[in-house]
């Protein structure tokens, strides 16, 4: 359905059919899809240029799109090397065939869950060293583990593999007053799809960051988070929020 909002190919029709019915619910939905997909260009823009990251985590790929982490970070640094996880094989299929790297990167897939933080983080290191500095990516993602304080170790665990210099991105659906089609929204996902998404608030989003440096400005919508100027004014909110974060 991500791949459908955002207009992509690689979808199908039952995507297409529940899809639609969640737009019913909630129109905004494809501002919320594509603001979180153009929050992961920014972000990977600046970890890969201001903050010099050349190896990243992405974990919930999701079907490919455009503008996917690894073609971000290695059209500013050919020699990035990027690990892709789903635990949805019919995602890594599409993503072998459609992600290529550079000759000088390296982009790599694995098959494992989110909530097995150790069989990603070992079998990441073929690809990753993690005695260097890694931005691990955790796009829309983390709602999918339904309990807060597991969601929270997971994170955790993920971070403390890696080194000082390393950086934590996440985005996460909120919740909260006068969001009531977001909340019809994914009462309807959660009446059909799998596995099933928890809403949090923003407090409860930004402490996924405790122990971590905070980038300006913060945990914000991802429409805010260093929005491009493209001449419309300022960005609406949408009721997906993000932050960055460094590892001291």
């Amino acid at each position: 359905m991500w791949n459908y909002w955002l207009g992509g190919k690689d979808n199908y029709e039952v995507d297409r059919v529940t899809g639609d019915q969640i737009r019913e619910l909630h129109p905004g939905i494809l501002d919320y899809a594509r603001a979180d997909r153009a929050f992961l260009g920014r972000a990977v823009r600046h970890l890969a240029g201001e903050a010099g990251i050349r190896q990243f985590l992405d974990i919930g790929t999701g079907l490919p799109t455009a503008a996917n982490t690894h073609e971000v970070a290695q059209g500013i640094a050919s020699d990035s090397r990027i690990v892709y996880v789903d635990n949805d094989p019919l995602v890594l299929t599409h993503a072998r065939a459609l992600l290529t790297s550079t000759p000088e990167g390296v982009t790599d897939y694995l098959e494992a869950d989110l909530h097995d933080p150790r069989t990603i983080l070992e079998h990441a290191t073929r690809t990753l060293d993690f005695d260097r500095p890694t931005a691990i990516m955790l796009l829309g993602i983390a709602m999918f583990v339904a309990d807060t304080e597991e969601a929270r170790e997971v994170v955790r665990e993920l971070v403390d593999a890696v080194p000082s210099g390393s950086y934590l991105a996440l985005s996460h659906t909120i919740t909260g007053p006068g969001l009531e089609d977001v909340d019809a929204a994914v009462t309807f996902w959660n009446s059909v799809g799998t596995p099933k998404l928890t809403q949090r608030t923003v407090p409860e989003v930004a402490g996924f960051f405790d122990g971590l440096e905070l980038l300006e400005p913060g945990v914000v919508s991802c429409a805010r988070w260093r929005p491009e100027d493209d001449g419309r004014g300022e960005p609406e909110d949408v009721a997906f929020y993000c932050g960055v974060a460094r590892k001291p």
